[in-house]
């Protein structure tokens, strides 16, 4: 089975899956940590504009949906932090509210076609060198940062009130994991899809945490399950011709239900 991975476009799309299951599961501990998890969704909901924008403009819809995104995580942050609006409400409005202006602007343009598609749910043959090297980049940056500030981003995940009697800049680390959470969803979209991204940063996320064991030790087990999760599901995408994102997604939940049987 490990044959197919002779072929460079599936050589492709190993290596930026692998890099994004890494990244996306440590970036959703943190998440899931401070029960912030359906931000995954939210921006990957407003990822979609991005990426109906830039097929409608003919431009690079990958880089319209990085800054969509971006703005995006910024305004719910600001919104939940600076103008203490409820978090679930917020992303709610987000969630509806993009996914509404998404579907409005591909109706009104009668755009949606089979390069869309492989948005919404991940295609492997649209991963090219090029893709790779800008996931490799964010992937460098991401881990620096993380490693930079780990013990502080746990500390505001853990508990931010805490956190800022401590004298720790919570405002500063909040803005900074929703940046690398709108990165690694609108990075994702070539291979896990738009609308399936925020289930890779949680579900793997979950299933470990049902061994319970220490947060480091559990984003370890979420980055092998993510990993695991991407080889096996690359390869049924492949051999029966399924999407990508939906193969590795639906790998990630058979995981978690095997999981329940370890929970302590």
């Amino acid at each position: 089975m490990l044959e197919i991975f002779q072929y460079q476009f599936m050589q492709n799309a190993l290596i930026a899956g692998l890099i994004i299951g890494v990244i996306a599961s440590v970036i959703g501990s943190f998440i899931v940590l401070r029960r912030y998890a359906m931000i995954s969704d939210a921006l990957a909901h407003v990822a979609l504009v991005g990426v109906a924008v830039g097929v409608l403009a003919g431009t690079n819809p990958l880089w319209v949906a990085i800054v969509v995104s971006l703005i995006a995580s910024w305004t719910i942050e600001y919104l939940r932090y600076v103008k203490k609006l409820y978090s679930d409400s917020i992303m709610a409005i987000f969630l509806s509210g993009s996914l509404a202006v998404a579907v409005i602007i591909i109706s009104a343009a009668g755009a949606f076609n089979s390069s869309l598609f492989s948005y919404l749910f991940g295609n492997i043959l649209t991963v090219n060198s090029s893709d790779i090297i800008t996931i490799a980049i964010f992937f460098v940056i991401a881990s620096v940062v993380i490693i930079r500030y780990y013990h502080e981003l746990f500390f505001v995940a853990f508990d931010e009130e805490v956190a800022q009697t401590q004298g720790v800049n919570v405002m500063m680390l909040n803005f900074l994991l929703m940046t690398l959470a709108a990165l690694v969803v609108a990075l994702s979209i070539r291979v896990i899809g738009s609308l399936l991204i925020g289930a890779l940063m949680v579900i793997p996320v979950m299933s470990a945490m049902q061994f319970g064991q220490g947060f480091l030790k559990t984003m370890f087990i979420a980055m092998g399950i993510s990993v695991v999760s991407v080889l096996i599901g690359l390869m049924a995408s492949y051999s029966f011709e399924l999407p990508s994102g939906a193969a590795i997604v639906l790998v990630t939940l058979i995981f978690f239900i095997l999981s329940l049987g370890f929970k302590k």
